[in-house]
């Protein structure tokens, strides 16, 4: 009887495996097998659309057949641009316990979350025009926010401060515009940009507006990454808990003097130098100079999330500086975020 099924078994995978190599075996030369299994096994779907949606409270008015498909334009590429849309799943598990308290703390709707993934694609970049960090600032509205830009220092690549700037301009924009699709739509070119072309349209809201073709996307981007994310299932995407970034609890450590060398700032504190500018990419050098009456606040992994907090930190290592350690909180945005 073993014999018997061992034989059956044997011509089972015979059988399968000749129906493998007909089915996906030919020559090279051979264009009707070729395009046969192209049309058997090859799909692309319309992505499945919402019949209604809004933005911050405001209606889409999908009544109007060019809303729809500029909506259903941005759905198409975030959908298919499935690498990109997979990285978005996985970064928002790190960076939306950030940012979400912080918007929460100004008013700001929690739909504006978003808009640095689209932004940067919660990266550190810069734009050709000079537009720094997660939420693409210039130089001259962060200095009009009140953010240090130096050599040494660029805090438009701090996320929590960065995020305060970011939630100021657009109450500044809504008290403005008076709707929070204009805001974000400023957010891309600008107040007195928005405001000349509604006067220029003789029109009274975004939808009505013929933009410049980047921001006339920026808004329908948004809400398309905005649903994509909210209904991963629904088009395709299997990125379970687990897979995506998950927040490293810091603490801080508050610095009051000149840091002569932060490799060795880093290390005397159980990390390396790449730890320590990944989680403070606003120290743009290798040292850190003191102004006068400042005290910098320097993010530090908690003991667990990296091989090398296994061990203590070097106590016999000389440090150029003097430090107070701040007691750490469960979670630091939350924590900046109370206090504003």
């Amino acid at each position: 009887m073993n014999r018997i099924l061992k034989i059956l078994g044997i011509a089972l995978a015979l059988i399968s495996a000749l129906r493998f190599l007909s089915y996906y075996s030919y020559p090279e030369t051979d264009d009707k097998a070729f395009y046969k299994e192209f049309n058997e096994n090859y799909a692309i779907y319309s992505a499945p659309h919402p019949q209604e949606i809004t933005f911050a409270g405001e209606p889409v008015p999908f009544k109007d057949p060019e809303v729809k498909e500029r909506y259903d334009h941005e759905l198409l590429v975030n959908t298919y641009w499935q690498s990109q849309t997979v990285l978005f799943l996985k970064r928002s598990g790190r960076y939306f316990p950030i940012i979400e308290p912080i918007l929460e703390s100004y008013g700001i709707p929690e739909d504006f979350k978003y808009l640095p993934l689209i932004e940067s694609g919660f990266m550190n970049v810069v734009s050709p025009a000079g537009a720094v960090g997660f939420w693409q600032i210039m130089e001259s509205t962060a200095q009009q926010y009140g953010l240090e830009v130096t050599k040494e220092v660029d805090e438009r690549y701090h996320v929590e401060k960065a995020t305060h700037v970011a939630c100021q301009y657009l109450q500044y924009a809504y008290d403005q515009l008076g709707s929070w699709t204009l805001a974000a739509a400023s957010y891309n070119m600008g107040i007195a940009g928005v405001k000349r072309q509604l006067e220029r349209q003789h029109a009274r809201n975004f939808y009505d507006l013929t933009l410049n073709p980047e921001t006339g996307r920026y808004l329908y981007r948004l809400m398309a990454v905005r649903h994509i994310l909210e209904n991963p299932r629904d088009y395709g995407f299997r990125v379970r808990k687990k897979d995506r970034y998950p927040l490293i609890p810091t603490y801080e450590v508050a610095v009051d003097t000149a840091i002569d060398n932060l490799g060795e700032f880093a290390q005397s504190y159980g990390i390396n130098y790449r730890i320590l500018k990944y989680h403070n990419p606003w120290l743009r050098y290798e040292y850190l100079p003191q102004h006068a009456g400042k005290t910098y606040k320097i993010a530090i992994p908690q003991a667990g999330h990296y091989e090398l907090l296994e061990a203590e930190p070097d106590d016999t290592l000389e440090l150029p500086l003097k430090v107070d350690s701040i007691s750490a909180p469960e979670n630091r945005a939350v924590d900046t975020a109370k206090n504003g």
